[in-house]
């Protein structure tokens, strides 16, 4: 770093509070929970200027921007708003109403279950029961096709989505130390203390000689504004009842109300409505209190991530679309994409009590890039993880202990420590969801998503097991145990430079028809092997300043 830049680096740690309160507003805003009280509202003989179907990592973050621009806009999210200390336990069991509950339909050679991990309900998303893990997307991840002949290229470069990913991460924030993978950067709060379960990977990976790091979590290191300081309980997949972790309900919903928007929960949308010549969409239809509704809008952007979305739009024919709104190049729920996410356990002579600290407290992408020595391309990224007693009874159980040996297993549950990889499987175009025969309580043909692995998505999850037990070994685990498990949801509507390549392109803007935008995960060409909410939110962001003439400084 040059004598110039380390002195502005000086200068700007050194900034007045003043400068962080401007930025992160919503910090010092009223909880939500009162802002909503005096929040503006609309009629649906309001023609809005945008009207958000979401309220999620995506569809918060599109809001909020546009309000800040000036923009009226309805956020319509099919889930409630939450009260994090009236709706939200510590309790694992009793977190299950933040998941999406409705019905859904999966198949293929390798089904994948549609839960906890993968689908959210509610103001907020899937960020509310999110781990809190916020890495970035790495510079390859955007020219996979050119870099290693599969996959496809996304439309605009990392270079052009660094900015946002900077703003996000400063406004979340994130807290972590200097990651030295892809695009190598600071993060603006200092990592979090490290816990047992911390402990045991970066003394198996030191071992080892692979390069690990604490963070990145969206869980600002000590108090911020009104939020509190994390006390490490382990509930993040449940809620933060304290808010000291990042979502959109605690970050940037309050400041979207605070700026005009209005987030109408427990409203369902069914249909996206089009002109008689489907040129253009008017509005939206939804169901609320049982009742059906239609709010008017100049222009609508779909957020219901990568089931829900391509449903919507599926279920939205017309003359000129009979077999879904964008469906014209049959491209509306192909390549949707998980990431495989084993889980390798280790036992310890002495307590870790792996609970104690946010899940992903330290991690390593040592093998996230293709090695032109390794039988597959594309990697995968390694974490500590932390489930918590139920979910620890299902991962014992499935290694076949039940009954009194299941009981005796789990009063050693304090001993063990956990790992967790995130593999990136490759897109393809028979992934995808469809419409099922099977409808919802509103009569609506519920999503069918089958799902099969290829090869190399096989063989990355293969590779990732070898690697957390050699961790775990290297550590001093006496005992191993791994569960396969799959983790996020991204693609079904993904970006393209042409209409033949993708139903949006680099603005989020569909092909179709030129005032609907899709601003959620289902647009991910690809996927890398990180977390993929704050790529979703920088996404969104991006989006939002381009339409609204407003990019960061």
């Amino acid at each position: 770093m040059s004598g110039r830049a380390a002195a502005r680096t000086l200068w700007e740690s050194a900034r007045p509070q003043g400068d962080v309160r401007r930025r992160n507003a919503s910090a010092w805003l009223p909880h939500v929970t009162e802002l909503k009280r005096d929040m503006r509202r609309f009629a649906d003989s309001d023609e809005v200027d945008m009207v958000v179907v979401g309220c999620g990592a995506g569809g918060a973050t599109f809001t909020q921007r546009l309000a800040h621009a000036g923009w009226k806009v309805v956020c319509l999210e099919a889930g409630p708003f939450w009260d994090p200390q009236k709706d939200w336990v510590s309790d694992e069991w009793g977190s299950h109403h933040l998941y999406w509950n409705e019905p859904r339909v999966v198949g293929g050679s390798h089904p994948v279950p549609m839960g906890s991990n993968n689908s959210g309900r509610g103001v907020g998303g899937s960020m509310v029961h999110f781990a809190g893990f916020a890495p970035r997307l790495h510079p390859s991840d955007f020219r996979v096709r050119s870099g290693d002949g599969v996959a496809a290229d996304w439309p605009l470069s990392y270079a052009q989505l660094r900015p946002y990913y900077q703003r996000l991460e400063r406004e979340l924030p994130v807290a972590g130390q200097y990651w030295p993978w892809g695009d190598p950067h600071p993060y603006p709060h200092p990592p979090h203390p490290v816990s047992g379960n911390g402990e045991v990977m970066l003394d198996g990976c030191a071992k080892l000689g692979i390069e690990a790091r604490v963070g990145p979590v969206a869980i600002a290191n000590g108090r911020f504004g009104n939020r509190p300081h994390c006390i490490y309980r382990g509930f993040c997949l449940q809620g933060c009842k304290v808010d000291a972790k990042a979502s959109p309900l605690i970050t940037h919903v309050p400041d979207a109300i605070a700026h005009g928007a209005e987030i109408r929960a427990d409203a369902m949308v069914t249909r996206i409505e089009t002109d008689r010549e489907g040129r253009r969409v008017t509005g939206v239809r939804y169901v609320r209190g049982g009742r059906e509704y239609v709010q008017r809008a100049a222009a609508v952007a779909v957020a219901g991530y990568s089931i829900e979305t391509p449903r919507l739009l599926l279920n939205s024919t017309s003359r000129r679309f009979p077999d879904g709104l964008c469906n014209d190049h049959d491209l509306v729920g192909r390549y949707v994409m998980v990431q495989g996410a084993p889980q390798t356990a280790g036992r310890f002579a002495e307590e870790i009590r792996m609970y104690k600290a946010p899940p992903p407290e330290v991690s390593t992408e040592e093998f996230y890039e293709t090695d032109p020595a390794k039988p597959y391309v594309r990697g995968f990224s390694v974490q500590t993880v932390s489930p918590l007693p139920i979910m620890w009874a299902e991962h014992v159980a499935e290694q076949g202990h039940w009954g009194p040996d299941l009981r005796k297993r789990m009063t050693d549950y304090t001993h063990w420590a956990t790992l967790g990889a995130l593999c990136e499987f490759l897109p393809q175009a028979e992934n995808r969801v469809t419409l099922a025969e099977e409808t919802d309580r509103h009569g609506l043909p519920v999503a069918r998503f089958d799902h099969s692995q290829c090869a190399n998505d096989g063989q990355l999850m293969e590779a990732s097991r070898k690697v957390m037990e050699e961790i775990l070994r290297a550590a001093g685990a006496t005992e191993l145990m791994t569960v396969e498990r799959y983790a996020h949801l991204v693609g079904g509507c993904r970006m393209g430079r042409t209409a033949e390549e993708g139903v949006v392109d680099a603005d989020l803007r569909s092909f179709a028809v030129p005032n609907l935008f899709i601003t959620d995960g289902s647009v991910l060409p690809t996927q890398g092997s990180a977390n993929p909410a704050l790529t979703i939110m920088a996404l969104a962001d991006r989006a939002a300043c381009r339409l609204a003439g407003k990019e960061p400084r």
